[in-house]
């Protein structure tokens, strides 16, 4: 899993510890997946290019830094709604775009909806938002949507837990494609959902249990 890097930083391993407990309310655990989002955001762009500008300080001419490179964020409807918000905070010109996937529960493939993206997909990084790596189906359709819009040289996936099959699944299809991401769980169950993981993000978010 070379193209995986686990995000351990305390802050997003507490909310880690927040999304897992069944007794989350659906409002801190939206609030809760909005931070993460926040926190990811800072991983994700640690080697993006800046660029050297002037500005003025009460004293003096001082040259400083910014950011260089114009961001368009994914969402997979409908759990990653919650993390593009948290992302866009750091990322507040970020254009953004929404692909609609569910998953059908007999048969665990994905559903494409919807798909509604910025012009010129090829202008800048491209952040893939997906809380949950399951199976990988609903993450690789969305990929195979973008790859026929644009190359995924500059692409990067958001996501907050995931399972070894659903990052299996990913990298064979998109080995090249980085993942961030706060833990790799242990596995899918029967029914295709990660264990020990955090229940249905969508669900939770959004209270339609």
């Amino acid at each position: 899993m070379k193209n995986v890097n686990i995000v351990d930083h305390p802050f997003l391993l507490d909310r880690l510890r927040i999304l897992r407990d069944k007794n989350t309310t659906t409002t801190q655990f939206r609030n809760t997946v909005i931070e993460c989002g926040e926190i990811l955001s800072f991983a994700i762009s640690q080697d993006f290019p800046t660029k050297s500008v002037t500005v003025e300080t009460p004293l003096e001419f001082t040259k400083v830094f910014t950011m260089n490179y114009p961001v368009t964020i994914v969402a997979i409807l409908r759990a990653a709604l919650g993390m593009t918000e948290g992302l866009t905070r750091y990322f507040p010109d970020a254009r953004i775009g929404h692909i609609g996937i569910y998953r059908n529960e007999e048969t665990l493939k994905p559903v494409n909806y919807y798909c509604k993206m910025p012009s010129d997909l090829s202008a800048g990084y491209i952040v893939v938002a997906d809380p949950m790596i399951a199976t990988g189906g609903s993450l690789i359709a969305a990929l195979d949507v973008i790859a026929t819009m644009t190359t995924l040289d500059s692409l990067r996936i958001a996501t907050l837990i995931a399972a070894p099959e659903g990052i299996n699944a990913v990298s064979e299809k998109y080995p090249n494609i980085p993942i961030y991401t706060a833990a790799v769980d242990r596995e899918l169950n029967e029914l295709g959902y990660i264990v020990p993981g955090l229940g249905d993000a969508g669900d939770r978010q959004y209270g339609t249990f």
